[in-house]
């Protein structure tokens, strides 16, 4: 019996880190946690972690483009003056039509 047919494969003598990166980002890694701390029955602290780690790519994929959409995302991001009007305006416009739309019902 020879020697190098005896040999287990091994995912890290075939795949090198650069692979395995890409495969991670390409598919995507969740992790997800919960820390609760107690005492004597009463809740005191809850804190939910999630964590995933993908590419640009996959998370547009399922769905998660929050730092093109949050406005607080980074200091660069500020709206400016006329910007911000216009959003209160717009603002302003769907709490009158909600506002008639409660009444209706």
């Amino acid at each position: 019996m020879s020697t190098q047919n005896s040999r287990l494969p091994s995912a890290t003598a075939s795949s090198s880190v650069a692979d395995i990166l890409e495969r991670v980002l390409d598919k995507g890694v969740v992790i997800t946690g919960d820390i609760r701390i107690k005492l004597v029955d009463i809740e005191l602290l809850t804190i939910q972690i999630r964590l995933i780690v993908c590419s640009i790519d996959k998370a547009r994929e399922i769905g998660m483009d929050w730092w093109n959409t949050d406005i607080k995302s980074s200091d660069e991001e500020r709206l400016s003056g006329q910007e911000a009007s216009d959003l209160a305006q717009r603002l302003e416009s769907l709490e009158a039509k909600l506002a008639s739309v409660k009444q209706a019902y």
